[in-house]
C-alpha cells in the first residue's frame, strides 16, 4: 500500500510539474491599451521578448499626441538617451540645430530681444529675469533626490504652496514677471495653479544641464515618424477600439470595448489619467488610485500654426526657437516652410487655452493674426491660413501634460509606476523625471514592460522607495481648487481677457 501511495504520488507530482513546465513554455499574452509612445514602446519591447501583444487604440491611427510643427527638436544622448537610442535603432536621422534655436529669446511689445540684447536695452527686465533664475536654482539645489522631492518637512511645504506666490515675494518688475509667468505656463499651467515643488523637481532634474542640449536637433516630421517605425513593427494594431472596462483575477485580465471583448494574461493601460477615469474596474482601484484620476492636475494647452507665403518679420531672422512674449501671444515658434514661406506656431497655454474653449477655432486665428498684424504690418497681406490642435477640449486627454498642482505631489507622487496585480500602467505622467516629454514617454513604455516580465516570472515588482512623511490631515483632505489672485503685471485686463470681452 505504501509504495502504490509512492508510486500515485510520484506520478501526481510529474504531473504537476509537467504543467508548470508547460505554463512557462507557453506564450505570455499582453494586452496594450492606449497607442501614444508609451504605449508602442511597451508593446514593441513586449514583443520583442516574444510576447504575443495586442495593442488598442482609441483614435483612427496611433501616434498620441504630436505637434503641428513638420519637425520636433530633441535633447542630447545625454538628456534623452533612451529617445536617442530608439532613433538610432529604427535609423532615423535628425538634424542638428542651428545655434540661434538653443537659446531662449523675448518678444516685448513687439520688439525681439535676445538674452545679450535684453541685457543691454532692458537692463530691469534682465535682472528680473537673472533674479528668478537665481531663485529657481536655489530651490532645486536644496532637492537632493529628484525621485524623492518631498523628502524632509520643508520641501514638502513646498507642496503646500503655488508657484504665484512664491513669485509674488520675489517682487519682479512687470514685465519679467509676465515673461515669467509665460514661461511657467507654457512648460506646465498657470503658477497659481502649479505646486511650488514640482517647479522646483523638475528644475532639479535639468539642473546644470546646458540649454542648448535640449534642443541639440531636429527630427523631421517629429514624433509621428518615430511612432509609425514602432507600429509598422508590431503585429496586432487595432485602432478606433474604445476601451470602457477592465475586469482581471488570478487567470488572467479582460478588456471590453463596446460589445467586444479582449484577453490576456497581461495588460498595460498607456493612456491619459482623464481617459483612465472613464473606464470601469473590476475589481475597483483602489482610493487613493481613484483620488488621483480625480485630483490630479493637468496643464492646458493648445496649438495654432498661422501659415504665411513670406517671412512677415522681414530682417528678424532671429524671430526663431523658444520665444516667450508679454503680450498675450503664448509661446511662439517660428517654423520653416517650402517656397520661402514661414509659419508661426503658437502655443496657447493656461488659462488663454481655457478662455479660448468658448471660441471657434476661425475666431481664435483672426484674433491672433490681429495681435500679429499689429506689430507686423505686412503679416495680413502674407496669410495663407490656418492649422489649429486643441488638447484641452479633448475629453480623453483633459489638457496637455502632467501639471502637480499644490500638495498633488504629497498624495500621488509616482503612485502609476507601481503595478495593480496584472495591470501595470504607462504614460507621460507616470515618470517621474521626464514627464510631458518623450523620453519620459517611452520610459514609462518600456518601464511598463519591465514590470510584466517581471510579474510572469513570478518576482516582485520593486516598490519606488520615497519619503512618506504623516500628515493625516493632508492625507485625508480632498484635492481643493486653488485659489486664484491676479498676479502682479498682469492685473489689467489683457489680450485674451478683452478677446472674450468682444465675443459676449
Amino acid at each position: 500500500m505504501f509504495r502504490s501511495w509512492l508510486r500515485v504520488s510520484a506520478l501526481v507530482g510529474m504531473g504537476l510539474f509537467g504543467v508548470v513546465a508547460l505554463g512557462k513554455d507557453k506564450q505570455p499574452t499582453a494586452i496594450v491599451v492606449g497607442g501614444g509612445l508609451a504605449g508602442l514602446a511597451a508593446a514593441w519591447e513586449l514583443q520583442r521578448d516574444g510576447w504575443q501583444v495586442t495593442l488598442l487604440e482609441a483614435r483612427d491611427s496611433a501616434g498620441g499626441r504630436s505637434a503641428l510643427a513638420g519637425g520636433e527638436w530633441i535633447g542630447s544622448a545625454r538628456v534623452q538617451p533612451l529617445l536617442n537610442d530608439y532613433l538610432t535603432h529604427f535609423k532615423l536621422k535628425t538634424q542638428p540645430a542651428p545655434d540661434v534655436v538653443r537659446g531662449t529669446g523675448y518678444l516685448i511689445d513687439g520688439s525681439y530681444f535676445g538674452v545679450a540684447d535684453l541685457a543691454q536695452k532692458q537692463p530691469a527686465v534682465a535682472e528680473g529675469l537673472k533674479r528668478y533664475e537665481k531663485a529657481l536654482d536655489e530651490l532645486a539645489a536644496s532637492i537632493k533626490d529628484p525621485l524623492d522631492p518631498a523628502s524632509d518637512r520643508q520641501l514638502f511645504a513646498l507642496d503646500q504652496g503655488n508657484a504665484a506666490r512664491w513669485l509674488d515675494e520675489l517682487k519682479l518688475p512687470t514685465t519679467a514677471r509676465q515673461l515669467v509667468n509665460q514661461r511657467i505656463r507654457s512648460h506646465y499651467d498657470e503658477p497659481s495653479r502649479l505646486s511650488l515643488l514640482y517647479l522646483a523637481q523638475q528644475s532639479r532634474v535639468y539642473r546644470g544641464i546646458d540649454e542648448g542640449e535640449l534642443r541639440s536637433a531636429r527630427l523631421p516630421g517629429g514624433s509621428p515618424v518615430l511612432a509609425q517605425a514602432l507600429a509598422k513593427e508590431l503585429k496586432t494594431v487595432k485602432t478606433g477600439v474604445r476601451v470602457s472596462a477592465v475586469s482581471q483575477d488570478r487567470q488572467g485580465v479582460t478588456v471590453k470595448a463596446g460589445s467586444v471583448g479582449y484577453s490576456a494574461d497581461y495588460l498595460v493601460l498607456a493612456v491619459p489619467l482623464r481617459a483612465l477615469g472613464q473606464i470601469q474596474f473590476a475589481p475597483a482601484l483602489p482610493e487613493r488610485q481613484r483620488g488621483a484620476l480625480k485630483g490630479t492636475n493637468y496643464g492646458w494647452r493648445d496649438q495654432l500654426l498661422l501659415k504665411f507665403k513670406s517671412p512677415v518679420w522681414e530682417g528678424k531672422a532671429r524671430l526663431t526657437g523658444e520665444i516667450y512674449s508679454n503680450q498675450g501671444l503664448g509661446m511662439l515658434w517660428v517654423e520653416p516652410a517650402t517656397k520661402g514661406g514661414a509659419n508661426v506656431l503658437v502655443n496657447l497655454s493656461g488659462d488663454n487655452a481655457r478662455l479660448l474653449q468658448a471660441f471657434g477655432d476661425r475666431q481664435v486665428a483672426d484674433q491672433l493674426l490681429i495681435r500679429l498684424h499689429e506689430h507686423y504690418p505686412k503679416a495680413r497681406g502674407a496669410y495663407l491660413g490656418y492649422e489649429i490642435r486643441r488638447y484641452s477640449g479633448d475629453s480623453g486627454l483633459g489638457g496637455a501634460y502632467l501639471a502637480y498642482g499644490p500638495g498633488q505631489i504629497s498624495r500621488y507622487w509616482r503612485l502609476w509606476e507601481q503595478p495593480l496585480e496584472r495591470v501595470a500602467f504607462a504614460g507621460e505622467h507616470t515618470d517621474p523625471l521626464y514627464p510631458g516629454t518623450l523620453e519620459g514617454a517611452l520610459r514609462s513604455g518600456k518601464r511598463a514592460a519591465e514590470q510584466l516580465r517581471e510579474l510572469h516570472a513570478g518576482r516582485p515588482v520593486p516598490t519606488p522607495q520615497i519619503t512618506r512623511l504623516d500628515q493625516p490631515a493632508i492625507a485625508q483632505a480632498k484635492a481643493a481648487p486653488v485659489a486664484e489672485s491676479p498676479a502682479e503685471g498682469e492685473r489689467k485686463p489683457g489680450f485674451f481677457a478683452r478677446l472674450a470681452q468682444l465675443f459676449r
